[in-house]
């Protein structure tokens, strides 16, 4: 057992893949969880979700679905794999349950020796160093328009089935995945569903030739600008033009590493059968009416904003960090933030494709520099940002962050060769 302790923040699907990569490794780990449960948005989340990526590339590394799962498992089957998970590692034995960080402070020069963790129930610990692991999908994203509406009116962060929805003419404001995945709720229910898409989007099939892309092996291993292409004929085949769908406007650009995707087949199926209608951004609010882009007006009785979410670090001096477009600069995989030493992120980047491996592989790659940091006086973070470029993206194509991971584990490499010869 290492004679340093080490603090997650959060037991969700990243929180506690770290903890399980950690523990494995004979690390000293305590987990502060807010709620009484682990898994996180997965028990809260709209009961029809589904992934959109397959059972089979979207587990936690040395843990599969199970096989009886279908090949896009449900919400309420993933919240239950992920609490498996959890029960098969033993790691609410690591874990502080109702309990919330509430402050961080680092120790030496920026962090260099640690961190002060402040809890809700009083308690004041030092550890060696903190891995934020709190997620980036429960801090509602709403966009404020001139006026007011009168219907009901709800972030899809606290949509969960058709009994949130008052009356019958529904509007989802964003054509993300969320909001693809409830406008085609609202239409299964045989409601008038609207969906206002501001800028146009680029749709992909959840399958080609009927297997998921994300096992389509032979593209991902195409080089990056060559399986752009390929990828977006295939798509042009499957989906065809934007034009073909009756109200989506064009997407600035149609290059897949650009624009990144929704995956949603259904949409596009309820468009065409008219059972869903596209309106363009919204002017104001007034009343029960609704004004859009194109001078028309409409008239709703609920409104679902699936406008996404903000980074929220509530526990952490903003300033301590350097930020871009609302999100911490990062570098090494996106786990290491730039500004401060012995602090690291897991799940505060979203490559494409199936995100629990993404959790599992940022743990690995922690591990390795917390072990490092524990045999030498190296200062990860500096070296990080003096070695290669700071990125703030969240949602990255994966072959990109592949090649920062691959960077990454090199540098590693090498200071620990370096070590090992001074």
């Amino acid at each position: 057992m290492s004679a340093h302790r080490y603090c997650v923040i959060g037991a969700g699907a990243a929180g506690l893949a770290t903890m399980a990569v950690l523990l494995e490794q004979g690390f000293d780990v305590v987990c502060f969880e807010k709620t009484d449960r682990v898994a996180g948005h997965w028990h809260t989340d709209y009961e029809s979700l589904h992934l959109i990526t397959s059972r089979d590339v979207s587990g936690f590394d040395g843990y599969p679905m199970p096989p009886e799962y279908p090949v896009y498992p449900s919400r309420d089957q993933m919240r239950d794999y992920i609490v498996g998970f959890a029960e098969s590692r033993r790691l609410a034995e690591h874990i502080r349950f109702g309990v919330e960080v509430v402050s961080l402070v680092p120790l030496g020069d920026s962090g260099d020796t640690g961190w002060r963790v402040e809890c809700s129930d009083g308690t004041v610990a030092d550890f060696d160093a903190v891995i934020v692991a709190n997620g980036h999908l429960w801090n509602p994203n709403l966009p404020e328009y001139e006026g007011r509406f009168t219907g009901k009116s709800m972030h899809s962060a606290d949509y969960h089935d058709l009994a949130d929805v008052e009356g019958t003419r529904v509007l989802v404001v964003g054509a993300g995945n969320s909001g693809c995945d409830l406008a085609v709720d609202m239409a299964n229910a045989r409601l008038e569903s609207f969906i206002s898409v501001r800028r146009g989007q680029m749709f992909q099939p959840k399958a080609i030739f009927g297997k998921p892309r994300g096992e389509l092996t032979w593209l991902a291993k195409l080089p990056l600008p060559l399986q752009e292409r390929v990828s977006r004929a295939l798509v042009d085949v499957v989906v065809g033009p934007t034009s073909a769908y009756r109200g989506l406007p064009e997407p600035a650009t149609r290059n897949l590493n650009k624009q990144p995707p929704v995956v949603n087949n259904l949409l596009l199926y309820w468009i065409h059968h008219g059972r869903i209608t596209v309106v363009p951004g919204i002017t104001r609010l007034d009343g029960r009416t609704v004004h859009f882009t194109d001078g028309s007006r409409r008239e709703f009785d609920t409104i679902l904003w699936a406008t996404g979410y903000k980074v929220a670090l509530p526990f952490l001096e903003a300033s301590l960090l350097r930020w871009r477009d609302g999100v911490p600069l990062r570098t090494a995989g996106l786990t290491v933030p730039v500004g401060v030493e012995n602090l690291y992120f897991t799940g505060l980047a979203a490559p494409r494709g199936g995100q629990l491996p993404v959790y599992s592989a940022q743990a690995k790659l922690i591990a390795r520099m917390l072990r490092l940091t524990e045999a030498s006086d190296v200062h990860i973070a500096r070296t990080f940002a003096r070695a290669e470029k700071a990125d703030s993206r969240i949602d990255i194509v994966r072959k990109i962050w592949s090649k920062q991971m691959e960077r990454a584990h090199r540098l590693i490499d090498k200071l620990e060769r370096d070590h090992a010869a001074a």
